[in-house]
């Protein structure tokens, strides 16, 4: 898939939004894009999916991992693509971790993958459980790198879209500056 057929499925989704928007990092942007209206069509991420695995073919995959809520979704469709388990982490007392009995071992080689990606943090996270559990970390496959570039990780990283969006801090935002609304999207200002 190319880039412009992957932009898209986000447009045909209604998943790539304008605005003024507080993201998950605590950053505001112009451009928001909203996973979950593409992840609500199970042929987009199909076909997504399927990109991602075709990029880490060859690479003797084991378990796919991804973080709750939307990386469950994205990891499923790779594990099933690749025909392997997929397992994923859940915030609990502040951190990602594995929970609900999921296993990894020291051999199971991990990829790792994600919906979008703008400063890294949620990511590192997912990393770090999965080092924890001493299993080694193929890549890292992601839907839309927001940074344009910026995030780095130590192992092969494959972003689908990448982006340049603009993003501020609280106190530079032009859009707070123009005072255009705020909106809070995101599962930590949704209830």
């Amino acid at each position: 898939m190319d880039k412009e057929a992957i932009l898209d499925l986000f447009r045909k989704a209604g998943a790539f939004l304008e605005g003024h928007f507080l993201l998950t990092s605590g950053l505001h942007s112009p451009y928001y894009v909203e996973k979950f209206k593409l992840l609500q069509y199970p042929r987009y991420v199909e076909q997504l999916a399927q990109a991602i695995a075709e990029h880490f073919q060859g690479k003797k995959i084991d378990v796919v991992v991804g973080p709750a809520v939307g990386g469950i979704v994205l990891a499923y469709e790779v594990a099933r693509a690749f025909g392997v388990r997929m397992a994923f982490t859940e915030r609990e007392e502040g951190r990602m971790r594995f929970r609900r009995d999921f296993t990894l071992g020291e051999g199971d080689r991990v990829l790792i993958v994600e919906d979008v990606v703008t400063t890294g943090a949620s990511l590192s996270e997912v990393i770090e459980a999965v080092r924890e559990k001493g299993s080694p970390i193929v890549g890292i496959g992601v839907l839309v790198d927001r940074s344009g570039g910026r995030v780095s990780f130590p192992y092969p990283f494959f972003p689908l879209l990448q982006m340049e969006i603009p993003v501020y801090t609280p106190d530079e935002c032009p859009l707070c500056k123009q005072s255009i609304a705020l909106q809070k999207r995101g599962s930590r200002y949704l209830s």
